[in-house]
C-alpha cells in the first residue's frame, strides 16, 4: 500500500499539476468515475420505463435512493474526519463495483424492479461517503495556495468526461440494452479503486476535537458521535452565508432532483425518441456544465459571489419553466445545457466557499450537515414532481418547478447570501 507523503514540501520551484503523480492519478480516477456515473444516469431509468412504461416508478426509486443518501450523510462527516480518507475511498468504489455489478447478472435473467429498490439505496449512501471524501481530500493532495486551481481541474474534466459518458451510455443502451450500460459503470468503480490504491496524501495533524487514537473506532459511542456531528452543525450555523444557502438550497434541490427523470419521460413519452436520442440530450446538457466549470472562476471574481449564485439559480429556473414544453430534441438538449451550466456555476460557488470557510479538520462534517439538510427535502419533491408529471403533463409540472426556483432565486437577495464577497470575512469563531 502507498505511503502517506510528509508535510513538508519540495525545495525549489512548485511542481506544476501536470506533473504531480499524486494528483494526476487522483485526476485520472475521477474522471473514469464520472465516465463510468453517467452510464448509471441513464440505464438506471431506462431499466425502470423499459419495465413498467412508468415514470411514477421512476420518481419512486428516485427517491428512495435520495433518502438513503441522505440518510448515510448524517454520519458520513464524522467518518470521513475520523479515518484514512484513501482507504475511505477505496472501499466506497469496491463496494459500488460489486453493488452495480448485481445488475446485469440478475437482469441476464429477466428484468426484477425489486433489485433496484435495493441496490441503488445502497450505492447511493456509499456514494454520499464517497462524495463527503472527495471534497475534503484535495488539501491532503496538493499544496495549499494550489487548491484552486486543482479544484478547477477536476471540476472542469469531471464535466468534460460527462459530455463523452452519456453519449457512450445512450449508444449502449440501444445496442445492448441498458443493463449492459450499468456494468460499465461497475468496472469504472474497479478501475477508480486502482488507481486510488496508489495515492498518498500529505500528512495532516490531528484534529482538536478528536478523540484518543484520531480513528472512527474511537469516536466513542453514540454521545461523542452526536457532539462531533454537532460541532458540524454548529459551525454552519454561524456562518450566516453558509446558513442562508442550506435554507435555499433545500427548496431547490425538492424542486430538481427529480429533472433528469422528467427529460428522460418527456423525451421517450411526449416526443417518442428513443434511447440514442435521451443519450445524446444529456452529452449536450453536459456541455453546459464545462462551460460552467470553465466560466465560474471569472464570472465570481468579477461579480462577486452573490449574484454570481443567485444568478445561476435564476437562469436554472427560467431553463426548467421551459423544459417541459419544448417540442424537439434540440429544444430539450439546449435547456438542459443551460440548466446543467447554471446550475454548476452556483454548486462550484457554493462548494469553494463552504471550502474556503471552513477549517480542515471540520470540513467532513460541515460538508455532510450541509448536504444531508439540503438534500432531505429532495427525494420527496422527485416522487412528487414525477407523479404530478404522470398525471398533469410534463410540461406543466416543469412550469411550477421554473417559477418556484425564480422565486428562491429572489427570496435570496434578501439574505446574507447576496454578499459579494463572504469568504474575506473569515470563519465564525
Amino acid at each position: 500500500m502507498a505511503e502517506p507523503r510528509t508535510e513538508e514540501p519540495i525545495s525549489g520551484r512548485p511542481r506544476s499539476l501536470w506533473r504531480d503523480r499524486d494528483f494526476g492519478v487522483f485526476w485520472t480516477a475521477q474522471t473514469l468515475s464520472v465516465v463510468g456515473d453517467s452510464f448509471a444516469l441513464i440505464a438506471l431509468p431506462l431499466l425502470v420505463l423499459h419495465a413498467t412504461g412508468s415514470v411514477a416508478q421512476m420518481g419512486l426509486l428516485t427517491a428512495v435512493a435520495g433518502a438513503a443518501a441522505v440518510g448515510a450523510g448524517v454520519f458520513a462527516g464524522v467518518v470521513v474526519d475520523r479515518t484514512d480518507r484513501r482507504r475511505l475511498l477505496i472501499g466506497c468504489d469496491l463496494a459500488r463495483l460489486g453493488l452495480y455489478a448485481l445488475i446485469p447478472l440478475v437482469w441476464a435473467f429477466g428484468p426484477q424492479i425489486w433489485l433496484l429498490y435495493v441496490v441503488l439505496p445502497l450505492a447511493e449512501a456509499v456514494g454520499m461517503l464517497f462524495s463527503v471524501a472527495y471534497v475534503t481530500v484535495v488539501k491532503g493532495l496538493v499544496p495549499v495556495d494550489r487548491l484552486t486551481e486543482a479544484n478547477g481541474r477536476l471540476n472542469a474534466t469531471a464535466a468534460a468526461a460527462g459530455v463523452v459518458g452519456p453519449m457512450l451510455a445512450g449508444l449502449v443502451a440501444a445496442w445492448f440494452g441498458p443493463a449492459a450500460a450499468v456494468g460499465v459503470d461497475a468496472v469504472s468503480f474497479g478501475v477508480s479503486a486502482v488507481c486510488l490504491a496508489f495515492l498518498r496524501f500529505r500528512v495532516r495533524g490531528q484534529a482538536p476535537d478528536a478523540p484518543a487514537g484520531g480513528s472512527a473506532a474511537a469516536v466513542g459511542g453514540w454521545r461523542a458521535m452526536r457532539r462531533e456531528m454537532g460541532a458540524g452543525a454548529a459551525f454552519l450555523w454561524r456562518h450566516p452565508v453558509l446558513r442562508g444557502l442550506t435554507a435555499l438550497l433545500s427548496v431547490f434541490c425538492f424542486l430538481t432532483l427529480g429533472l433528469n427523470d422528467l427529460i428522460i419521460y418527456h423525451l421517450k413519452h411526449d416526443l417518442g425518441q428513443g434511447d440514442g436520442a435521451i443519450g445524446t440530450v444529456f452529452a449536450v446538457g453536459a456541455l453546459g456544465t464545462v462551460a460552467g466549470a470553465l466560466l465560474v472562476a471569472p464570472i465570481r471574481h468579477r461579480l462577486g459571489f452573490g449574484t454570481t449564485w443567485i444568478g445561476g439559480v435564476a437562469v436554472c429556473g427560467l431553463a426548467l419553466a421551459a423544459v417541459g414544453s419544448a417540442g424537439s430534441v434540440v429544444g430539450v438538449a439546449a435547456l438542459a445545457a443551460a440548466f446543467l451550466g447554471c446550475g454548476s456555476v452556483s454548486g462550484t460557488c457554493s462548494m469553494s466557499l463552504r471550502q474556503e470557510v471552513t477549517p480542515d479538520h471540520l470540513l467532513g462534517r460541515v460538508t455532510s450537515v450541509f448536504w444531508t439538510i439540503h438534500y432531505s427535502a429532495a427525494p420527496v419533491g422527485a416522487a412528487v414532481l414525477t407523479w404530478a408529471a404522470q398525471r398533469y403533463g410534463t410540461a406543466a409540472v416543469c412550469l411550477v418547478a421554473g417559477v418556484c426556483c425564480l422565486l428562491t432565486a429572489l427570496v435570496a437577495l434578501f439574505t446574507p447570501v447576496r454578499t459579494p464577497r463572504p469568504e474575506r470575512s473569515g470563519s465564525p469563531a
